[in-house]
């Protein structure tokens, strides 16, 4: 049904004014402004935390914890021999994969994988290769470069201090 000036509607509760509490005990809101008597939500400031629980044991605090994420672990986007080889180019670097959408990002760094056949000669730039994968492209004539990786070196606490 089309919207037009004859069957337009307010929002639901568009006319509600907001809740006045503490004005009186004839508005049913007086005295202690609908907070009850005594307790924790009773007096000024209380805020509890989200997932409060009355002092009962939080549920995210019962539940178990598992696993670990390292703060060092380096991640690569993986491309396999299949996928080099349907590109039908015989030099392969970071910036024709991201062009031929193999790979997302221009900074990723990349992992050659052996899954799949090459029959030509191709020259392959990347930063990791598997064993297969290398075996494969120097049995085809081609060649395999590895790209160094640029790392921040590690800081550790007590480093700092010797350098101070």
């Amino acid at each position: 049904m089309a919207t037009n000036l004859s069957n337009l509607r307010r929002p639901k509760k568009a006319n509600e004014g907001r809740k006045r509490v503490g004005r009186g005990m004839g508005s049913g809101m007086g005295k202690t402004s609908t907070r009850g008597h005594k307790g924790q939500g009773s007096r000024s400031g209380s805020r509890m935390m989200r997932g409060f629980e009355g002092g009962q044991m939080p549920l995210h605090r019962r539940m178990p914890k598992r696993g670990f994420t390292s703060l060092f672990r380096v991640e690569y986007a993986v491309v396999n021999l299949e996928n080099l080889a349907g590109l039908n180019l015989t030099e392969i670097t970071p910036a024709v994969l991201n062009q031929a959408g193999l790979v997302r990002s221009k900074r990723a760094l990349i992992k050659v994988l052996g899954d799949g056949e090459v029959t030509t000669a191709l020259r392959v730039q990347a930063h990791k290769f598997s064993k297969s994968a290398q075996e494969k492209i120097t049995k085809a004539g081609g060649s395999v470069e590895v790209i160094e990786r640029k790392v921040a070196p590690v800081v550790r606490h007590k480093d700092k201090q010797k350098q101070k």
